[in-house]
């Protein structure tokens, strides 16, 4: 998960709670108390962030002694382990909430993700996220989607053109558009093309493009979205994504129109923090 390259959201993280110190530990709790801490799963689940929460124990006090016992990616039933930590009361008190607010927020978007891909199973349909993250988390919510079985969509403006109504290169049609395009893959053969759709028409007209890698079929019915599939043929290119209003009542059976994805916002920008817990126990 990419955890060095993110040692400084974890440094602002502990700054920002910890401040000029944890005075409910330092006044509270004797300086030389032992403890042992579980990170308990309280809800069925995905796991994900481990990395992360492991790194804030060690960041706080290097001298804790932190065991992984379920590894990121791995679905969980309620009361499951998922860590021990073990040393210092005082430090492993300053370290929960830091750890608990990586994992609970990661862990969320994996088992939201879960749930969705668990809807379209049996299909052909690949579940994607979208750009809709939390400014400075993109990686690491994309790479708890992953961990939900999820499939990563462009990480950013860099690696995929997507073409949509309000860009002003459609302006000059169709002819422009393929101009780009070709300008476009001469300069930077890397990256992906995907065209966005409002109608059939304009399906249509996609199709008979060059170098098109997807259609990204905007906010269309059930019947449109199965036409399109039908237009696009025996071909796999381009791929074809649906997009728009997706929930989880309703994303089976877009799945079922034969699309080859469908992009989820609401996997990283209206997830439920999944239900995780230190509790402290027995040495």
């Amino acid at each position: 998960m990419t955890v060095d390259a993110h040692a400084w959201l974890i440094d602002r993280a502990l700054e920002e709670d910890i401040g000029s110190g944890d005075v409910t530990a330092t006044y509270f709790v004797p300086a030389d108390r032992k403890a042992t801490a579980l990170l308990v799963a309280r809800q069925e689940g995905v796991i994900a962030g481990t990395e992360l929460a492991q790194v804030v124990f060690h960041k706080v006090d290097p001298s804790l002694d932190v065991t992984l016992l379920i590894e990121d990616g791995s679905r969980v039933a309620v009361g499951a382990i998922v860590m021990k930590i073990t040393g210092s009361a005082r430090s492993i008190l300053t370290a929960e909430r830091t750890a608990l607010n990586f994992m609970q927020r990661l862990g969320g978007i994996a088992t939201q993700t879960y749930d969705y891909v668990k809807a379209v199973e049996g299909t052909k349909a690949r579940i994607l996220d979208t750009r809709k993250t939390t400014p400075g988390w993109r990686v690491l919510e994309k790479a708890a989607v992953v961990c939900g079985g999820g499939t990563n969509h462009r990480m950013g403006l860099y690696d995929r053109a997507i073409v949509k109504d309000n860009h002003l290169v459609a302006e000059g049609g169709i002819e422009a558009l393929q101009g780009a395009i070709k300008t476009l893959l001469a300069e930077h053969p890397e990256v992906e093309v995907e065209l966005e759709a409002d109608s059939l028409d304009q399906v249509r007209a996609f199709l008979a493009m060059e170098e098109v890698d997807y259609i990204l079929l905007d906010n269309m019915t059930l019947d449109e979205m199965r036409e399109a599939v039908e237009l696009r043929g025996i071909r796999t290119r381009p791929m074809l994504e649906a997009s728009g209003g997706v929930t989880l009542q309703t994303v089976r059976s877009i799945a079922r129109t034969g699309v080859d994805f469908i992009s989820v916002g609401a996997l990283t920008h209206s997830v439920k923090a999944m239900d995780l817990a230190l509790d402290f126990v027995e040495s």
